[in-house]
């Protein structure tokens, strides 16, 4: 199975790349500065691009299975990034016929089976207020995949720590079956084992310890 990857820098991208070739996988990534990419593999192909930019995004997807998007916010970054990136995805998986995608999100990005807390309810107001940019742009990129076609999963993350992997987790909801953190290595291998699974088509599930 071959993966297109946007957002492979990142540092959950940098974890989940790694995991996604010593599992097997052939990955295909987009990456604007393709010396920021220290991992090499015979089964990692490099295109040089910007997921704002159409052409770069067809290219990157053309020839792969499954697409897992985990691009985000940085500093400077154009308001709409998520959104705009994410229907040029969507766009260039339709013309390749390709029907599944992972997107990564974070846990004030609001679903129906959450159950938010007193803490969680404060958190999404603070992001509201100090970085409402991220926030619009995260509820539009998932209106973006809710209105294609294709078989998505949003992943959602509670605040993001560099640990080593521990190699157990919780998935739930806000609210629910959740805690406030989690390492990228183990929410890298939660997405990794979405390739595979339809468990959480259409869904939103929260990861956490």
């Amino acid at each position: 199975m071959k993966i297109a990857l946007f957002g492979g820098t990142g540092g959950t991208g940098k974890e989940f790349l790694k995991k996604a070739l010593q599992e097997g996988y052939q990955v295909k990534m987009l990456a604007r500065t393709p010396s920021k990419v220290s991992t090499t593999s015979p089964k990692l192909e490099i295109v040089k691009g910007d997921v704002l930019n159409a052409g770069d995004v067809q290219r990157t997807v053309e020839g792969t299975d499954i697409v897992v998007s985990l691009f985000g916010h940085v500093k400077g970054s154009p308001k709409w990034l998520q959104s705009d990136g994410t229907f040029n995805i969507i766009s260039a998986m339709k013309d390749q016929d390709i029907n599944k995608i992972i997107s990564l999100s974070g846990g004030g990005l609001p679903f129906e089976q959450d159950q938010p807390k007193f803490a969680d309810k404060l958190i999404r107001f603070i992001m509201k207020v100090a970085v409402p940019k991220v926030l619009n742009d995260a509820v539009r990129h998932a209106e973006v995949l809710k209105e294609s076609d294709r078989k998505w999963v949003i992943v959602r993350g509670p605040r993001l720590t560099n640990e080593p992997e521990k190699g157990a987790y919780r998935v739930g909801w806000v609210g629910v079956n959740a805690s406030t953190s989690i390492g990228r290595a183990d929410l890298a291998d939660f997405i990794l084992k979405q390739v595979e699974s339809d468990e959480y088509i259409r869904q939103m599930p929260f990861v956490s310890y």
